[in-house]
Order: C-alpha cells, then structure tokens, then sequence
C-alpha cells in the first residue's frame, strides 16, 4: 500500500514539473515573439526627407500678404506640449513616476485645447511644437495636430516625425502602447522648403524606447532673396552619453552654419533637453545636464542672455517624477532659442502658466532681422 501511494505521488509532482515546463516553453515563445516583433517593427524614417507643406484654414489658397523682410520684427513661440498628458497631478514612469497614458480622453483634449488657445491669444508670427500625437495609445488615439489646427488657421506648416513605436508592453500596469509623434512648425509667411534631419541616437536596445530624434528645418523667402531659416528641434533625454549629446549637436550645427553663410538668418527653438541657462544649480538630475555653450559655433548666440533677468526667473520645465509641487518639484529651463548673429533679440519671455497643462511652459521671443 505504502509503494503504490508513493508510486501515485511521484506522477503527481512529475505531471506537476511537466505543467511546469510547458507554462515556462509558451511564454519563452510569447516573450520570444513579442520581441522579434518589437525589432521587427523598429525603423528610422530616411534622413533629408522633404516635408510636406499645408496652408490650414478654409481660405488655404488665399494669399494673406504676409511677408518677412529684413528690419522687421516678429514674435515666435515654442511650447512641448507633453502630447497633453502632463497635468499638474501627473507623473511620468520614465521619471520614475506612475502613469503612461493621460489621465483620460477628456483631459488630453482639454489640455491641448487650452495650450491651442493659449497660442491664438498670444498670436505669434511662428510656432514650434513639439510632443505633438496624431496617433496614440497613450494619449487616446487623439489627433492632436488636428486639434492645434483648429487654433492657427491661416498658417503655413510642416510636421516632422519623430516617434513611431510599436506597441510597448511596458510599464506592466499602463503599456505605453504604440504611439505617433512629431514636431509641428508654424508660419504666418509662406513655407516654401521643409526638410526632416535625423539626429545620431544611441544603437543599444535603449533606441527602441527612445524617440526617432530629429529636427526640422523650414525655409521662409525674404525680399532680399535670402531666407529666414526656422529650426525646430527636440534633442534626447534620459541620460543621453556626452557622446550621443555632441553628436546631436554637431549635427545640427553643420546645417545651421551652412545656412548663416549663405547669408540666411537662424532661429533654432525647441526643446533642447539641456539646462540653458548660464548658470546650473547645484545636484541637477541627468536629464537637466547644462547646455555646453562653448560648443556654439562663430556666429551664433544663446538667445536667453538678451533676457532681462525677471523675464526668466519662470523655469520651462518641470520634473514629472511626481505630481507638480511649487514648493518642492524640481524645475529647469530646457526650452528657448539660438539665433544667428544677424538676428537681434529684442524680447525674451518665459511664460508662467504654472505647468497647468504641459510640463513645460512656454518660451515666447521677438527678434528683429537686422
């Protein structure tokens, strides 16, 4: 009796370790096919691509008279919209916070409404966005250039992809999902050259959850036959190396340097993913690494050094480790411009709206053509 008990044991802790196995097999070959999938689906869009131009507005083809010339002045905006997630009780997980997605449709909608509002009330001459979603899981599937459309009829403009991922499984509790993004230039002139410049990322498997970093430059014809040269630009964060940083740099400096010497003027805005500011403050996290200002080539400038003082005591951008604090949330000034030297800052302005809808706020500028 004792032998044939223990016979019938050893089946049951055998059909258990077979159980086992078989468990261990299917998700080795789940696991082994979502990442053959995931490299699979990763590609880069082709560098120097041509960007497609659009005039917004039911009157589209009517010329609006507006023209760049030299001595002019002229107000331009930049603004990371956070593909309208970032509330203030938001958190990041790539920041070591909670959440993937916006709170909820509505809440992604609004928030890009309020941003498209806060831009037509300011009405600047030019526009550059950036985090800006025409299709994704985490931000509902919301096109969001659409929505900013609806805010700037009668510009010209261009948008540049940068993001294209296939579905992300991760975090765990919020798959980021797959998701389409891009940065979006604006023009009340005509855009009559657009192009797309790829940026050097990092080749490790990191790339897969990085964006496909680039930048976009849009070309404005003046009466005296030169251009006015608008470059929008996103560069890596989380920890980009010192390598991957200059490589960026360097990239973009080339095709800004061409353009000053044919006698073109430069604005470059975006998010730089540097702290721009002269001065760093003391134990900044990696993704605030200081702007190495002594890479700018001859000829070009920080634009915020025009700055008053009081006009950028507002940081642009706040920590989205955890949901925004004004008393401990760590903040830092990662957005504005570099100009040429044939372009005068006349006015610089952070603009405080408390990262009521982005995590950043915007910069506005006025620059004169000299």
């Amino acid at each position: 009796m004792y032998t044939l008990k223990k016979q019938r044991g050893n089946r049951e802790v055998k059909k258990i370790i077979k159980r086992g196995i078989i468990v261990i097999l299917v998700l080795a070959v789940i696991l082994g096919g979502y990442a053959a999938y995931v490299f699979k689906a990763y590609y880069r869009l082709p560098d120097m691509l041509t960007l497609e131009v659009r005039r917004n507005g039911e009157n589209a083809d009517f010329d609006n008279g507006f023209q760049v010339s030299s001595g002019g002045a002229y107000f331009i905006m930049t603004y990371n919209i956070g593909f309208g997630a970032y509330r203030r009780d938001y958190s990041f997980f790539m920041d070591g916070g909670k959440s993937s997605w916006g709170k909820d449709e509505e809440s992604v909608i609004a928030a890009v409404c309020s941003m498209g509002d806060i831009v037509s009330t300011v009405n600047p001459d030019f526009v550059l966005l950036q985090e800006v979603d025409i299709d994704g899981t985490r931000s509902y599937h919301t096109n969001q250039l659409e929505l900013m459309n609806k805010f700037l009829e009668g510009y010209y403009y261009d948008f540049a992809q940068n993001y294209d991922s296939p579905f992300l499984f991760y975090p765990p509790w919020e798959p980021h999902g797959a998701n389409k993004a891009g940065l979006a230039t604006y023009a009340r002139a005509e855009i009559t050259d657009a192009m797309r410049r790829s940026l050097p990322i990092s080749e490790s498997v990191s790339k897969l959850v990085d964006l496909d970093r680039c930048y976009s430059i849009s070309r404005i014809p003046m009466e005296n036959g030169t251009n006015l040269c608008l470059y929008n630009v996103h560069t890596s964060a989380y920890g980009g190396s010192d390598e991957i940083r200059q490589a960026q740099l360097g990239t973009l400096y080339e095709d800004m340097i061409s353009d000053y010497k044919k006698g073109n003027y430069v604005v470059c805005g975006g998010d730089f993913n540097h702290n721009l500011k002269a001065e760093s403050g003391e134990n900044a996290p990696e993704w605030a690494y200081p702007f190495p200002r002594e890479s700018l080539p001859e000829g070009f400038h920080m634009a915020i050094d025009a700055a008053m003082e009081e006009s950028v005591e507002h940081n642009t951008c706040r920590s989205a480790e955890t949901p925004y604090d004004e008393e401990t949330t760590y903040t830092v000034t990662l957005d504005g411009f570099i100009v040429s030297d044939n372009v005068q800052v006349n006015y610089y302005q952070h603009m405080d709206w408390g990262y009521e809808f982005s995590d950043h706020d915007p910069v506005l500028m006025q620059f004169i053509l000299e």
